[in-house]
């Protein structure tokens, strides 16, 4: 037989695009449209039904950058259409290739009631299944002219301060039509053969039955009358649709889903409406298909719709209770959690299960987070401690280089924790149900001979939309067909459920799930980062001593609701796009408007709660709210500050060749006359801490230019160019006493300027340094270099409740592959017997090589990352001043590390008092860190303290309450008993046993008498 396949192909491509897709709506009459700008900001839909409305007409233009058009659409089915299915086609000027991206709308009732959305692939409105005729229109749509922002070039449309005024779209249809039913069938039967068909492959005969069944329906088509001829047509198709899959055929789960960025290239207010546009179509979807199932992460999404959509917020309650509307996730928000620190963490899940536990009494078991920047070590314990037993992500398939060699795995956490995990080999959470997706994923499934199922999250998604009609017609028919994998439509836990009890040994991966690519978030946008960790910081202070009074001070209230509030607030700008950087500038100008607020709010509720500690009197009190005892002040109380016995002041000098000479009996330090650190010398140990030859503090500038994501990525050829900035302007010491001596330098560069401030105080081992930068840089990226005299073979980084270790070298193209990698507080080399460690109080990124001294040996760098300047998506990202606190601790350590690292980022607060406060609980083992002390959410009056084991070892302590309790219990992060040996009864005393594993998160629920 003559090869004719690739005629009958783009034959079927041709009339399917030209000839009978365009037949699914016929006989369109036009309707009646008037329009309304909304002045500003969007406005409540009273508001809009109330305007006077001006009349349009298609093809007008409409709609500047984050504007809001309200449509009024008028119009009556015609009485010969009696009978037909009817519906509008309402068109605002889509591009079919962008859902989410552009122009929306949302379709109301003359009362006000929320009918459906309108994107590029859903731009119709059911009208009557079958007219009477007569049947009137009379709605009103609200239409969003968000700009265009995917294209990666810079533009000032990102912000509505500094976006044009010009119309973005124009009218494009809006007419009633006759749905042809029939047709829009036969449209479903081809394009799934279609994508079937050309996944098989050539030397399959199953593909040659199918080209030869779409070429006789092909034939049966009449292109003057294709309404006519559908029936015919799908006949001679309906063979090759019910030939049942082989076997062995792998498995899908298809979850309807549509993943909805909390922010990204649209500001906070317009997601809100983009989750009740998405969630009105979703529940409309649910009424006309009883099998689909919709999964939604986001407690925050559904509070938006609840708080604004009170009406939609029902319609989402009763599909919940019908199991068609899934609560997933279990998180606030589907948060980084590179950067998200150890309690902001705990919290995600407390929020955000408790919100699906409050509104619809879901306990959700599984952690959906498909498009996080990659995924932390300590993921896998605070997981199973909020009661979840699976995780789920996506991202990981974007690394550049090596890829990940599982698909459903154990994944083992820092301190052995391991919770069930599966990345979805289709490699999208947006899959559309296609041909190519689906064979793709079966392919691509590397449990292939032990399990036998894969999840597909299906829907339009990123900004928002979801499962359209379309999709769900080709789940019906992938169900069991010849040559694709069988489709089920099923909730999430279902396909956990099963691939767990298939495949209950699958493999282990231990350690953090390295996203090899966005390693640029760790910087961009670092008044934002800074932002986060600052409002981390005044919450465990707000909490502790707010909880401190309330259990010691007579009629002390705790401000439950604000600290929940204001929680939530930060959790929110822990969303994935808005903590990493990679969002509008529009999103960063109101966050940095939203964590000055914050400040001010959790500054005045310590402060209250402070000063109700301290009572009347003029005694200068020291409150300590870090977790380790210092100059004399115990942790988590107030008081005078001890006098260090044989404390030697510190004293500066001139140092020979230029500079400056410091030393406080500890350290001594070397400040060159270019304003470098040249010696970091610990006089206990007698060891140098600077590299022979090298400088510290170092300021490097580099290109950073990478190939696409430019707020997203740094790409390893950055380095390939580096500028020393040597040069200063001025050298001098601004500060000189006995407490403490400052040497400052100024310098210039480009278009910027930085002042760096070296201090070293009486009694310290660390030395801290200030970098207040004027930065006006573009495309570039600001290092801060400390070569040390360590050979260290690994680094430790400190992240959420622990600390991970990383190699230093580049054996493998796994490692080389973390050439810039996450650090909380601390990142700390050591060598036996001798240590590091690096301090921030606000910056993540980081950097670790290796380099050879003169005489052979290895030394080790790090650089802290401080400030980038992509172009996109905030053109000005980063621009103005900064300032930035970072400390050397020579002789650190992995102990040191940790003090000091939670002493930098909770400085001491100083109010008159009467006299010292002791701590509401105490624990007597350094180790031992206390996280949280907090009065527990069910109002009780218990007390909440969360602790964990900082070094990675075990630890036995005692947990000591300064106030009566009646029983001590082991709980979950919501606050709720589990069953464990960690915590032993109390003691006559109150005295609580505990004993730790290493890196162990350990909650006791403290029961007051």
């Amino acid at each position: 037989m003559h090869d004719d396949r690739n005629i009958t192909e783009h034959r079927l491509r041709r009339v399917l695009t030209e000839r009978i897709k365009p037949a699914v709506h016929t006989h369109p009459v036009p309707l009646t449209v008037a329009r309304w700008e909304a002045p500003d900001e969007p406005v409540p839909v009273s508001e809009a039904l109330a305007a006077r409305y001006e009349p349009c007409a298609t093809g007008d233009a409409w709609g500047p950058a984050w504007g809001t058009t309200w449509f009024k659409v008028t119009g009556s089915v015609p009485a010969e259409w009696a009978g037909r299915t009817v519906e509008a086609v309402l068109d605002l000027g889509f591009d079919r290739m962008m859902p989410g991206f552009q122009c929306e709308g949302l379709v109301h009732r003359a009362d006000g009631g929320e009918i459906k959305a309108l994107n590029p692939y859903n731009d119709w409105v059911r009208v009557a299944d079958r007219a009477e005729g007569g049947e009137p229109i009379d709605w009103y749509v609200e239409a969003a002219s968000n700009p265009v922002l995917v294209h990666h070039s810079p533009t000032y449309e990102g912000d509505k301060r500094t976006s044009g005024d010009r119309p973005l779209y124009r009218l494009a249809r809006m007419d009633l039509a006759v749905f042809e039913t029939e047709v829009w069938e036969l449209v479903q039967d081809l394009e799934v053969l279609q994508g079937l068909m050309t996944e098989l492959g050539t030397d399959d005969a199953r593909r040659y039955e199918i080209l030869r069944a779409v070429d006789a329906a092909l034939d049966a088509v009449d292109l003057g009358d294709v309404p006519g001829t559908a029936a015919a047509a799908r006949a001679e198709v309906a063979g090759v649709l019910a030939a049942p899959a082989r076997a062995s055929a792998h498995r899908i789960s298809a979850v309807g889903h549509a993943h909805i960025d909390s922010a990204w290239l649209w500001p906070l207010r317009e997601t809100v409406r983009k989750v009740s546009r998405t969630s009105s179509n979703m529940v409309a979807l649910m009424d006309e298909h009883p099998e689909f199932v919709f999964a939604m992460s986001q407690a925050q999404q559904y509070d938006w719709i609840k708080t604004h959509r009170p009406e939609l917020f029902e319609r989402v309650k009763k599909k919940v209770a019908d199991g068609q509307f899934v609560p997933v996730g279990g998180m606030w928000v589907e948060s980084d959690t590179n950067m998200v620190g150890g309690e902001a963490m705990a919290r995600q899940f407390l929020y955000g299960k408790k919100f699906f536990l409050d509104e619809f009494g879901i306990e959700t078991h599984n952690v959906w987070l498909p498009d996080s920047f990659g995924y932390t070590a300590a993921m896998p314990q605070i997981v199973r401690l909020s009661g979840s037993r699976w995780f789920l992500t996506q991202k990981i398939c974007w690394s550049q280089v090596n890829e990940f060699p599982h698909h459903t795995f154990w994944w083992e956490g820092i301190d052995g924790t391991r919770v069930f995990t599966h990345f979805p080999p289709v490699d999208t959470y947006n899959s559309d149900l296609g041909g190519a997706q689906l064979a793709h994923a079966a392919r691509n499934y590397r449990e292939k001979g032990r399990g036998s199922r894969s999840l597909v999250p299906f829907g339009w998604g990123d900004g928002g939309g979801g499962p359209t009609r379309e999709q769900l017609a080709r789940a019906r028919r992938q169900r069991d067909l010849e040559g694709s994998p069988r489709v089920g439509i099923e909730r999430p836990d279902a396909f956990f459920e099963k691939a767990h009890a298939e495949y209950e040994d699958a493999p282990v991966w231990a350690g953090e799930l390295y996203l090899e690519l966005h390693r640029g978030t760790y910087t961009s946008q670092a008044k934002t980062k800074q932002g986060n960790r600052h409002s981390e910081s005044l919450l465990r202070e707000a909490e502790l001593w707010a909880a401190t009074a309330a259990v010691r001070v007579p009629g002390f209230g705790y401000p439950y609701e604000d600290l929940e509030r204001i929680w939530k607030t930060v959790l929110l700008h822990q969303f994935h796009d808005i903590l990493p950087g990679s969002s509008i500038a529009w999103v960063h100008r109101e966050a940095r408007a939203t964590y000055a607020a914050v400040r001010e709010e959790l500054q005045r509720i310590t402060l209250t709660a402070q000063q109700a500690l301290a009572g009347e009197g003029g005694e200068e009190l020291v409150f300590n709210c870090a977790p380790h005892a210092r100059r004399g002040v115990p942790a988590g109380g107030a008081g005078r500050p001890a006098a260090e016995r044989g404390q030697q002041p510190v004293t500066v000098e001139e140092r020979h060749g230029g500079g400056h000479v410091l030393a406080n009996g500890r350290l001594l330090v070397e400040i060159d006359g270019r304003g470098l650190i040249v010696s970091a010398y610990d006089l206990e140990a007698r060891r140098e801490t600077i590299a022979p030859g090298a400088a510290a503090n170092l300021l490097q500038i580099h290109p950073d230019f990478p190939n696409m994501w430019d707020a997203w990525d740094i790409d390893a050829f950055y380095r390939n160019k580096v500028t020393d900035l040597v040069e200063q302007d001025s050298l001098e010491v601004t500060e000189s006493g006995p407490s403490s001596v400052t040497v400052r330098a100024v310098r210039s560069f480009g278009s910027s300027s930085v002042v760096q401030s070296v201090t070293l105080r009486a009694g310290a081992k660390t030395v801290d340094l200030v970098t207040e930068v004027d930065w006006h840089e573009t495309e570039k990226f600001l290092k801060a270099a400390f070569p040390l005299d360590v050979k260290a073979d690994r680094t430790a980084s400190e992240t959420q409740f622990g600390h991970v270790y990383r190699a230093t070298h580049t054996n493998t193209s796994w490692e080389a592959a973390k050439f810039e990698i996450c650090a909380h507080r601390w990142i700390h080399a050591e060598e036996p017997g001798w240590g590091v460690a690096l301090l921030n109080e606000s910056t993540y990124g980081h950097d670790v090589t290796r380099d050879v001294r003169p005489d052979g040996g290895q030394t080790t760098t790090i650089r802290l990352s401080l400030l980038r300047a992509p172009r996109y998506p905030d053109p000005e990202t980063d621009h103005g001043r900064h300032t930035l606190r970072f400390s050397l601790a020579p002789g650190a350590t992995l102990g040191d590390a940790v003090r000091e690292g939670h002493a930098l980022n909770l400085p001491e607060r100083v109010v008159p008092g009467a006299g010292p406060v002791a701590p509401l609980v105490a624990v007597d083992d350094d180790a031992v860190v206390v996280e949280a002390v907090k009065l527990a959410e069910d109002r009780s009056g218990d007390v909440i303290v969360r602790l964990y084991e900082s070094r990675g070892g075990r630890a036995t302590a005692t947990l000591a309450p300064a106030f009566p309790i009646t029983a001590a219990t082991e709980s979950d992060l919501l606050e709720r008993p589990m069953e464990g040996t960690a915590v032993g009864a109390p003691a006559r005393d109150g005295r609580i046993a505990l004993t730790l594993r290493p890196f162990q998160i350990l909650t006791v629920r403290l029961h007051r008498a």
